[in-house]
């Protein structure tokens, strides 16, 4: 019996299947860790597009007079039907349209003037770009237009905005 208890047989095969065992724990959380980077470089990557789309969208409006900056009536009541849309904090019932501006009837909208757009990066992937134009008042000032531009995704609308980006415009604007 002595010599049975002493015997060292089989322990090399239960020596085997735990360094297997150990060895299957860090390789799955080796591919763990690239997975969960390669996501982070996927959205990092998005959020740097959408950035520069938010960004070209606002330099539209940099180099519009300050009677450019508004809506067709026409697009505004599409826009009000989207909830998305009416759904954010940057949205007011008061869409500036040449009804609506008193310094400015008469005017017309650009044609890429638009509150819903869905465009395709540079990237291929799709972004839906949500443009907010609103009256912005300062306590004895004149008033200021502010325009908010969204970058969502076109394919997930109910997900975090991937950037948002906000400017004021002064009637002294492209005088």
């Amino acid at each position: 019996m002595r010599l049975r208890a002493r015997s060292q047989e089989g322990f090399g095969l239960i020596e085997l299947l735990m360094s297997m065992t150990i060895l299957n724990v860090g390789l799955l959380a080796l591919v763990a860790a690239f997975q969960s980077g390669s996501l982070a470089l996927q959205r990092a990557s998005r959020q740097s597009t959408a950035a520069a789309i938010a960004d070209i969208q606002m330099e539209r409006y940099r180099g519009y007079k300050y009677c450019g900056i508004l809506f067709a009536p026409a697009d505004v009541t599409t826009a009000q039907g989207d909830s998305t849309y009416t759904g954010d904090t940057a949205y007011s019932a008061g869409q500036l349209t040449p009804s609506n501006d008193p310094k400015c009837t008469g005017s017309t909208a650009p044609s890429d003037s638009k509150p819903l757009q869905t465009i395709t990066g540079p990237d291929g992937k799709r972004y839906r770009v949500d443009t907010y134009i609103v009256y912005d008042t300062v306590t004895a000032a004149r008033p200021l237009k502010r325009v908010t531009v969204v970058i969502r995704n076109a394919n997930s609308l109910g997900a975090t905005p991937y950037a948002r980006i906000a400017s004021t415009f002064d009637e002294a604007t492209g005088s």
